[in-house]
């Protein structure tokens, strides 16, 4: 309660008597005035202070119990819904009989199973590729969203906007500059910059740039995990606002963004509990590799989850420019510590838990990574959250289709599940496609199998098709400068789709070796590019 509305604490002396410290109200200051009149040895058991000195001693005193509050609170609370346990003792089982099953079939049945294996994998490709192009589809001849709702400009709530940093010295200056171009009030602006205690570096480059007084820089104590969704958490606790926006330390998000999100929060039920801001990528042309991603961004952002979100089926968030109803982030239980991908993970959890998200027109800018190491790290620590969030919702399927119904949990399957799979299984797709061509050279020309052809067919359309939508999912939001920025560089992507794959499969391995390893992404400002 003190962090949220400091007033008073009870200071415990080793030698002396205890005392208060209090934060006089303007209005209750006669009445402070007149108490001290009255009895002057009032005095020596009272000091004068301020909330954030009040906010500065609350932290320090029970950081230790906090820190260990924070990460077990989620499985205490909600066991089911935390990735602390990486696989269940069920899961193992069934993982380990399947297993055996299909060795065992591929040592009796070769031919057959090779097949049956085919088929499967080319129809979970091939319905994971038609939800894409539904989005396609909409994007093109569907109402694009726009910012209709009337910006609010007369009495505004309390808003907290929380920032997790590590080792970011260098986008600090960048970082405060962005936050301060927020349209709020800074008297009912809340911002946490939530820190690693270790991380003095980056502590000290922010106290440097004397923030303000609507600035506050959490320091998080050293333990494991070390994950930003840790972090978060820890200072969920202290968030004043009745909403709140989460952003990385290298955003830049749209000075309206906070207004829009208020506008459709009121103009919503309750069951809305978060809004998801569209992520544009900036830094296209500085590799192929940044192109791509900015493709992929825009095909999710502004095509996938614009559509997902019209259907009332569950978002799986992006890890910045989430807003929330704070009251119903904190029943949701906030973010799991332990799962490396805590935006897809929150909000399928969200949804389990009958609330409902939606996204805002008003954009976040961002930077891509621009080599394949950077993009590497990142990209497995994505795979691995992703895993690790398809384990814990399975953990009970039966109860999965009661709590999100059977539509949704297909969608789940195909956006979570289906994207798993066709990363993984990617390679093995190129080499049925390969098989099948040298099965029809080798074939008379009029003798060609049905089931080869067929296979062939679909094969070709998974892999044309995956890398088509791609494109035009990603290019039909762009303006026409991004267009100029991805020039050529778009015809990189069947080797983006490879180093996806491999990336997946980095991931499989680390959720065995380190699950709940984050893996970090370096930033630099926007303006030091190269």
């Amino acid at each position: 309660m003190q962090l949220q509305r400091p007033n008073q604490i009870r200071i415990n002396h080793r030698h002396r008597a205890p005392q208060v410290a209090v934060v006089p109200e303007a209005a209750r200051l006669a009445d402070l005035g007149a108490a001290l009149s009255a009895m002057p040895q009032l005095g020596r058991d009272l000091a004068i202070t301020t909330p954030s000195a009040i906010r500065r001693a609350v932290w320090q005193a029970g950081a230790g119990r906090r820190v260990r509050d924070t990460v077990n609170e989620l499985f205490d609370r909600f066991p089911a819904f935390s990735a602390r346990i990486v696989l269940s003792g069920h899961q193992g089982s069934y993982a380990g009989l399947g297993l055996a099953a299909l060795l065992s079939a591929l040592v009796i049945v070769p031919s057959t199973t090779l097949i049956f294996l085919h088929v499967l994998l080319s129809l979970i490709y091939l319905a994971s590729l038609l939800l894409r192009f539904a989005a396609f589809t909409r994007q093109h001849f569907g109402q694009p969203i726009r910012p209709t709702l009337p910006v609010p400009k007369g009495s505004l709530p309390c808003y907290t906007v929380m920032v997790a940093l590590y080792r970011e010295a260098a986008v600090a200056e960048q970082l405060i500059a962005s936050l301060k171009r927020l349209d709020w009030p800074d008297a009912l602006l809340d911002i946490k910059l939530v820190c690693e205690a270790d991380d003095q570096e980056t502590i000290k480059a922010l106290k440097a740039l004397s923030p303000g007084a609507h600035f506050e820089i959490i320091e998080v104590p050293p333990s494991s995990p070390r994950t930003k969704p840790k972090a978060l958490a820890y200072a969920l606790g202290a968030a004043r606002g009745e909403f709140l926006a989460i952003y990385d330390a290298e955003d830049r998000p749209h000075p309206q963004q906070l207004r829009e999100a208020y506008a459709r929060f009121r103009a919503m039920p309750t069951e809305l509990a978060c809004l998801q801001a569209p992520l544009i990528i900036t830094n296209a042309k500085d590799s192929w590799i940044s192109a791509l991603f900015s493709l992929e961004y825009s095909g999710l952002f502004r095509g996938l989850l614009p559509m997902l979100a019209r259907m009332r089926m569950p978002l799986p968030l992006g890890g910045t420019s989430n807003h929330f109803r704070t009251r119903s982030l904190r029943e949701a239980g906030g973010w799991d510590p332990f799962n490396v991908t805590e935006d897809a993970d929150l909000g399928l959890r969200l949804y389990r838990l009958g609330y409902r998200s939606d996204v805002i027109a008003r954009q976040t800018l961002e930077d891509a990574p621009t080599t394949i190491h950077i993009w590497m790290g990142q990209r497995s620590r994505w795979f691995k959250g992703w895993l690790q969030t398809w384990l814990v919702l399975m953990r009970d399927p039966r109860r999965l289709i009661r709590e999100m119904g059977l539509v949704a949990f297909c969608i789940f399957q195909l956006m979570i599940g289906g994207m798993l799979i066709s990363s993984l299984l990617h390679p093995l797709i190129i080499i049925f496609m390969g098989i099948g061509v040298y099965s029809m050279l080798e074939a008379p020309a009029d003798d060609v199998p049905a089931g080869v052809l067929s296979l062939f067919v679909i094969d070709s359309i998974n892999i044309l098709g995956s890398y088509l939508i791609f494109l035009g999912l990603g290019m039909g939001s762009m303006i026409h400068h991004e267009k100029r920025q991805i020039c050529w560089r778009w015809t990189g992507v069947a080797i983006y789709w490879l180093m996806t794959s491999a990336a997946a499969w980095r991931a499989v391995l680390e959720l065995r070796s380190k699950p709940f390893f984050w893996n970090k992404t370096p930033h630099v400002p926007a303006r030091r590019r190269t």
